[in-house]
């Protein structure tokens, strides 16, 4: 199938497949007579793979590891349970991050009068100032 169906398939922008197939992350199986990229059923599975993958946060090395050791039925699951592991702490700490900054920003919020005045705590901590 050509670029735009495997797309549609796997649920990607053709942009971001074809940035796939350029780094060689999701190559397609070959090139038609016409000269258009060929992918097959198997490069849309595994343009989901990396669609799900990178949804979880796994970076694009991350995902070629997990795409290796998903092509390899020799594999550890252990290898694969390490992966995500070392992916869960990550989003955990992003989530503290997250939920800091939010706190922050609903106390700006909070100074606020949100009247016709121009003085506003929030810009004012944006920008780093104390008052």
């Amino acid at each position: 199938m050509r670029i735009g169906d495997a797309a549609r398939a796997s649920g990607l922008p053709v942009k971001t497949v074809r940035y796939y197939a350029d780094i060689g992350l999701v190559a397609p199986s070959g090139r038609g007579g016409n000269g258009y990229r060929d992918y097959s059923a198997s490069d849309v599975r595994r343009l989901g793979f990396v669609r799900r993958a990178r949804a979880f946060g796994f970076s694009i090395d991350e995902c070629r590891e997990l795409l290796g050791l998903y092509a390899d039925r020799g594999r550890a699951s252990a290898d694969v349970k390490r992966i995500a592991e070392v992916r869960i702490v990550e989003l955990d700490r992003q989530m503290a991050e997250l939920a800091e900054l939010k706190s922050d920003l609903a106390h700006l919020a909070e100074a606020c009068a949100g009247d016709g005045r121009p003085d506003c705590p929030i810009l004012n901590g944006l920008a780093g100032e104390r008052r």
